[in-house]
């Protein structure tokens, strides 16, 4: 109901300077929005689909894409690139051990996983209130459940969980930081 960008963008709070990566960057509406701020921003996203449609997106509004098609569980990208990796609205590959191991490989020390995967529409409107009704019988909204963290631990991450609230909906957003005393990787 025309929120979509609004809850995106509580991904952006307080994220620090240096590269960034979106994963599963769909239409490139993000993508676009950190490249105007003059941010380093790569995409990748497994949809050809997808990747098209932000190539173009992005290209009409004068930027050069940097956009990779591939999947989150496999990236064709060199370790410790990015200070920040995005996901907003995932699907549930985002918790896929294999995910979060390449995620943890690509990411700087102490980066930044930023997840905004859940939202509670509190809008009273009536659009709202349909909108709030359809993501609670698609289970896109809801609260977390206990042992939400346990697929970042396993992996190595530190992660806390904040609620963000905007003018119509509370927002969901993870935030899982490379610990490198907990490391699997470490010698």
């Amino acid at each position: 109901m025309g929120q979509w960008r609004t809850w995106q963008s509580a991904a952006l709070d307080g994220i620090p300077e240096g590269e960034i990566l979106e994963i599963g960057h769909g239409t490139g509406h993000l993508l676009l929005r950190l490249m105007k701020l003059n941010r380093k921003v790569y995409g990748i996203d497994p949809s050809v689909q997808m990747t098209r449609v932000a190539r173009k997106r992005i290209r009409h509004a004068g930027y050069d894409p940097l956009i990779i098609l591939s999947k989150a569980q496999r990236m064709p990208l060199p370790e410790e690139r990015f200070s920040v990796i995005l996901s907003t609205f995932p699907s549930e590959y985002i918790f896929d051990s294999d995910t979060l191991s390449e995620v943890y490989r690509v990411m700087r020390p102490e980066g930044l996983f930023v997840i905004v995967g859940n939202i509670r529409i509190t809008g009273r409107g009536l659009h709202d209130r349909f909108a709030a009704w359809l993501y609670r019988i698609t289970g896109q909204t809801g609260e977390i459940m206990e042992g939400w963290d346990e697929p970042f631990l396993d992996q190595g991450f530190t992660a806390q969980l904040d609620r963000i609230q905007q003018q119509r909906a509370i927002v969901i957003r993870v935030i899982a930081r490379k610990d490198l005393t907990r490391s699997m990787f470490a010698p």
